[in-house]
């Protein structure tokens, strides 16, 4: 990377743009423990029960439109708080995401589910992605979708992650442009848009000097 970039040392990293970065001898340790924290803190929720999960696996998310409406500047506080905690949560990216469809017009029942991450969060504010230095040159993407599982317009949600050897890389969720007549349509746009994804890992691999098998 030196030759393409200036790089400057200056000693063992620990701590980049909100990331806690651990290194130890057999791996990298990626969190965001302390922001985690404070943004439990910031919405007075550090005394809430904590969640086992970060949205209800019952309970499906629609306009709610004879909902009572809630303060929008709050909700969209609590999505961007959200969304940037993503970038070392994978486990939360969907509820996030779907949370995020309601901005507009947030209604009581939103609120209600971005707190369960939020108190979800306040459990499990350790957690983070390990990178093992024992692992392998293979690049292997998973992709799934959740046929018609947007109750507003039957749209369904893309999703995958890409390991390379055992280190996860990078992951997506989205949701998808049209909208699908069966379980195998929606599988297969989620799957073309893994295999996009593949694709651009493995230049972003290349690119660094790494060599990857597919």
């Amino acid at each position: 990377m030196s030759h393409e970039f200036e790089i400057s040392l200056v000693g063992e990293l620990s701590y980049f743009l909100g990331l806690q970065i651990r290194q130890l001898d057999d791996g990298i340790f990626i969190s965001q423990a302390k922001y985690a924290k404070n943004l439990v803190k910031k919405f007075g929720l550090e005394k809430a029960k904590h969640c086992d999960t970060p949205m209800s696996t019952t309970l499906k998310l629609s306009k709610d439109a004879s909902g009572k409406s809630v303060d929008q500047t709050l909700y969209r506080g609590m999505i961007g708080s959200l969304l940037y905690l993503t970038t070392s949560r994978p486990d939360i990216s969907f509820s996030v995401g779907v949370c995020a469809r309601y901005q507009s017009d947030p209604k009581e029942s939103h609120l209600s589910s971005v707190k369960r991450v939020i108190r979800f969060v306040n459990g499990t504010s350790n957690y983070g992605i390990w990178y093992s230095f024992d692992t392998n040159p293979s690049l292997v993407g998973y992709s799934d979708a959740d046929w018609a599982g947007n109750c507003d317009d039957r749209k369904s949600t893309s999703g995958g992650c890409f390991f390379l050897g055992n280190n996860l890389v990078s992951w997506f969720c989205k949701k998808q442009n049209s909208i699908s007549l069966s379980t195998a349509e929606a599988e297969y746009i989620a799957a073309g848009s893994g295999c996009n994804s593949v694709g651009k890992n493995n230049k972003s691999s290349t690119r660094s000097g790494s060599e990857t098998k597919k």
